[in-house]
């Protein structure tokens, strides 16, 4: 996994990256079928960024009208540079480098024949020059677009369960280099940690498992007003599928707009634990949530959803 990745942090450190590039990439390794990447380019107030979507077809998946479900695997960033103020790839690239990781892998396993049981649709967005933002404790990567439009184009109605990936340094809450899980989150609750996707994830980084803690707060849309730890759960604000976050961390708060602050080793470990995530899920062998539980949660407690929308506007005093 880690030759992928260094692929891709030599292609992305580039101020003239764009989507356009990063599918001639994956079409590289997809061999004669291709990648399917689709590239979007959308502008906003502040620039444009291009959305990158991947969709790897699976033996059983929905999109040979097979059982299998199918994994989405979000990298969520502000954008891969902060050009001009900073020069190079940024730590909020690492999010999108393992997405991308993860698609290059599948693509390229499939050309060797080995097909996973469920479709995955990988999705994230290159922006080498994106606005940075102030945010205690460290300053933030903003984006050109918001929240809003990543969402309706990183986050689709196919995904059955959702695997966030992002840069989660600029904060004094996890203290630990890795990768640290959030509790499952669907429709406004914030659920038990899977204790398959602990398990999972402690094989593959081969380290007791680390999570941290979600707030309500953390799992409304952004722009309401509130302090956020980053956006690793803001697709639990689009989909009603259950939204995993997988943060790549550190034990120092480290600026999302620091360069020379990602660690391959740690982003593939992030991108082989997707992968292994997809095999599993697909093949029916792993839950993000116990829905049996989340039923009975709702039937009892009524539904959280209106988290998941900037609910009442406050009234003026």
């Amino acid at each position: 996994m880690l030759k992928y990745v260094l692929d891709l942090v030599d292609l992305l450190d580039d101020p003239a990256v764009d989507g356009k590039r990063v599918a001639a990439h994956l079409d590289s390794l997809a061999g004669p079928e291709g990648s399917g990447a689709e590239v979007t380019t959308v502008t906003g107030e502040r620039g444009s960024t291009d959305f990158v979507l991947v969709r790897i077809p699976g033996r059983d998946g929905r999109t040979r009208g097979g059982s299998a479900r199918t994994l989405g695997v979000v990298g969520r960033l502000g954008g891969i540079g902060a050009r001009p103020e900073m020069t190079g790839l940024v730590s909020d690239a690492d999010g999108a480098v393992a997405a991308l990781a993860t698609a290059a892998k599948l693509l390229d396993m499939r050309r060797r024949g080995d097909v996973l049981d469920g479709d995955v649709i990988v999705a994230t967005h290159i922006c080498p020059d994106a606005p940075t933002a102030p945010h205690d404790p460290v300053p933030f990567m903003d984006s050109p677009v918001d929240i809003g439009t990543m969402n309706r184009h990183e986050v689709t109605g196919e995904m059955e369960a959702v695997l966030s990936i992002d840069t989660t340094k600029g904060n004094r809450i996890i203290n630990h280099r890795g990768l640290a899980l959030s509790p499952t989150v669907k429709e406004g609750w914030v659920l038990k940690v899977s204790e398959q996707l602990g398990e999972l994830l402690a094989v593959v980084s081969g380290e007791p498992l680390v999570t941290y803690p979600v707030t309500t707060q953390d799992i409304t849309p952004y722009g309401n007003g509130v302090h956020h730890i980053n956006s690793i759960l803001q697709p639990a604000t689009a989909t009603p599928a259950p939204v995993v976050g997988l943060a790549i961390t550190s034990a120092a708060a480290v600026p999302g707009c620091q360069t020379g602050a990602s660690h391959e080793t740690d982003i593939a470990a992030a991108a082989r634990f997707a992968v292994e995530t997809a095999k599993a899920y697909g093949g029916g062998r792993l839950d993000f949530h116990d829905d049996v539980e989340f039923t009975s949660l709702v039937s009892r407690y009524g539904s959280l959803a209106h988290l998941q929308t900037f609910g009442r506007v406050p009234k003026e005093s």
